[in-house]
């Protein structure tokens, strides 16, 4: 059957489908972990072929964390582990076993916006907003590693998270107003 127009042709499988196939196949080992995640410790058995960002969704409830491709390419799952940005779609929850996880929801803190969430607030740096937990994440990752970036460093750090929506002039114009907030504290 010809594609229609506007139609996608083939469909990745949902969650759901391929938890039922895999489970059609056998048990999946399941394994204890042990994360701290915005501060606070965890303690969860997890199947081996869990996702990170799954069990922060799903298992801890911490839906800031966005699913966008499952691939890496885009960004929205980004948090930090170790202090280090990674894509969490990509990486096993056995894998962060004894890491200290920090999420777009451990930004703020005591109810007040981190400077970059109020740079981008501030300076329109999200419209629909699905990149935007990944943004923050890249951004506060790479302000701690250059607290003054040039444009274009700016814009290599971000260039593994993509938007679809803003042209990323504003998201950069947040991440150098931002660079200036946390430089002046």
């Amino acid at each position: 059957m010809p594609a229609r127009k506007g139609k996608r042709t083939t469909r990745a499988p949902r969650r759901a489908a391929a938890h039922q196939a895999a489970e059609a196949v056998g048990p999946a080992a399941r394994h204890r972990i042990r994360v701290t995640v915005n501060g606070r410790p965890y303690e969860a058995e997890v199947e081996a072929r869990t996702l990170l960002v799954y069990f922060l969704r799903d298992g801890l409830g911490l839906t800031g964390t966005h699913v966008g491709c499952d691939t890496t390419s885009c960004g929205a799952c980004t948090i930090l582990l170790n202090g280090e940005a990674v894509k969490s779609c990509t990486m096993f929850a056995v894998q962060a076993d004894g890491a200290e996880i920090m999420t777009v929801e451990g930004l703020a803190k005591d109810g007040e916006l981190h400077p970059v969430q109020k740079a981008f607030w501030e300076h329109h740096g999200l419209q629909c907003g699905f990149c935007t937990p990944g943004m923050l994440m890249t951004a506060y990752a790479f302000l701690q590693e250059n607290p003054h970036p040039s444009e274009e460093e700016i814009r290599i750090a971000i260039s593994g998270n993509l938007c679809r929506c803003t042209g990323y002039m504003n998201i950069v114009k947040a991440i150098q107003h931002a660079a200036q907030e946390m430089a002046a504290r």
